[in-house]
């Protein structure tokens, strides 16, 4: 058997449809279905049948998509353990993939990749802006090898059996209101429930700021926040603020410096705050894996001070 269609299966067990299986290898849907169909040929037995529109794994697809996960599993270690004796010889080599929410790809990401192709100029590194929820897939099957994600105060993300999650900050969030905003010229900390009536910048609906806006409003302030703007950029939500009158809530590390235009206060009825983790497999990472991750909480505690 091609461990690569064993892959293509694999994907396929995790995403559930072909064409979310073509999305993440960059090929077309019907060639996802001519992979499998050859694998099917080599192991003599129908693994995918029709439901509805589309397909399902057989009771033979699902037997053998388990074993693959072991087999995949076993070639990435095998890979590993050989980069790991490269790297006795003073060398380290291979591919890192990482991605990351906006804020964490800028501050840490870039940083660290930088950081690491001086050091180490055998090391491939690929870095994309990723939200955890559509990075897990990756994460799990291999695709992706490190990602950053967040966590905010009272909106703690499941841990998902599976993945390693590194702590790498705390900082805390805070209100930004354009600097003429009354509530900004009276200076000091500003009630949650103060902005009521105000209209809001968040991030993407499903994303964790989102869910966070949203949810400090309610259990803070009383009320469900006048969302009238989403951008995952926080340069977007900064603008909208500036020049719209709008109110949001932000991380520190997103933040400018001070400036006239903007105004940063922290919320009165509580302290807010976010922590950002890097999410691995739990499994023994290769040197140049260890390289990138040493090279992220480097850049971690730099902007923490």
């Amino acid at each position: 058997m091609d461990l690569r269609r064993l892959r293509f299966l694999r994907e396929f067990e995790e995403r559930g449809t072909l064409g979310a299986v073509a999305a993440a290898l960059g090929y077309s849907p019907s060639a996802v279905s001519q992979q499998l169909t050859v694998l099917e040929k080599e192991v003599g037995t129908v693994l995918l049948e029709k439901a509805g529109r589309g397909v399902r794994l057989t009771d033979a697809g699902r037997v053998l998509a388990r074993h693959a996960r072991i087999l995949l599993a076993a070639a990435e270690a095998a890979t590993s353990d050989l980069a790991a004796l490269a790297a006795l010889g003073g060398e380290i080599r291979g591919t890192v993939r990482a991605g990351g929410l906006q804020s964490a790809a800028r501050r840490l990401l870039v940083p660290a990749v930088a950081r690491v192709t001086a050091e180490h100029p055998g090391v491939r590194l690929e870095v994309a802006e990723l939200e955890l929820e559509q990075a897990l897939p990756g994460l799990r099957l291999g695709a992706v090898d490190l990602v950053i994600s967040d966590e905010y105060d009272g909106h703690p993300r499941p841990r998902p059996d599976g993945l390693r999650f590194v702590p790498l900050l705390s900082e805390p969030s805070r209100l930004v209101l354009p600097s003429a905003h009354p509530l900004a010229l009276a200076g000091g900390p500003v009630s949650l429930a103060a902005l009521r009536a105000e209209a809001w910048v968040s991030s993407h609906e499903g994303t964790g700021h989102h869910a966070m806006v949203v949810g400090t409003c309610r259990a803070l302030g009383g009320f469900d926040p006048d969302l009238r703007h989403h951008s995952n950029d926080a340069d977007v939500q900064l603008e909208l603020v500036r020049l719209t009158g709008a109110v949001a809530l932000l991380p520190r590390i997103t933040l400018p410096p001070p400036e006239p235009a903007l105004a940063y206060r922290e919320a009165a009825e509580s302290v807010l705050g976010r922590r950002l983790f890097a999410v691995t497999r739990d499994a023994p990472p290769s040197p140049a894996l260890t390289a990138f991750l040493t090279a992220v909480t480097a850049q971690a505690r730099a902007v923490a001070h």
